[in-house]
């Protein structure tokens, strides 16, 4: 091999290394890890009385999720129509999502609490990403706990804490237009 090219050639294996290792963990993710992942969150959250839904959305090939969703549930506000038709609110309790990216990786996300056509959801939360092989059920009870700390806090927002955020982003502070002090 020309010694011009020794650099090129290097960045041309680890190319290739990527690219296989790519197949190699949709073909994990196809015969194991999403069954694992379902079976996992369907046992963690049985087993700590958690109510929530497992479900898988496939609508692309080698791009799917493992959702677990707490539902929807009307929010308790409505939109009086009439004396007799009530517009309700419906409220999505949040939920975790493994999802396979581009490069056969898992994302791991949160999506947030929020109610419809009141303000605007909060982004989801990307918790991390992972390799098929790391994705043990200790991060799993790891995952599901911080869903449940984010949604807790979503769900007890006040104003002690100024910095904690909601579906929606209000900001209270004036920086410095005349602001007075009380």
């Amino acid at each position: 091999m020309n010694t011009e090219h020794f650099n090129l050639q290097r960045k041309v294996s680890a190319y290739k290394g990527i690219v296989k290792n790519t197949r190699a963990y949709r073909e994990v993710w196809k015969n194991s890890l999403k069954d694992l992942i379902i079976k996992q969150l369907t046992d963690i959250s049985t087993d700590v009385e958690l109510e929530g839904k497992v479900e898988v959305k496939a609508e692309l090939e080698n791009l799917e999720a493992v959702v677990f969703s707490l539902g929807d549930v009307k929010s308790g506000m409505y939109q009086e129509v009439n004396e007799s038709i009530k517009r309700h609110l419906i409220k999505h309790n949040g939920s975790l999502i493994y999802q396979q990216l581009f490069n056969g990786k898992i994302i791991v996300i949160i999506n947030y609490p929020y109610i419809e056509n009141y303000g605007k959801p909060h982004p989801p939360k990307t918790v991390a990403i992972y390799r098929p092989e790391e994705l043990k059920e200790p991060f799993m009870v790891r995952h599901l706990e911080e869903l449940i700390t984010e949604i807790t806090n979503w769900e007890d927002y006040d104003d002690d804490e100024p910095n904690k955020k909601i579906g929606f982003k209000f900001n209270f502070e004036n920086h410095g237009q005349g602001a007075v002090d009380e």
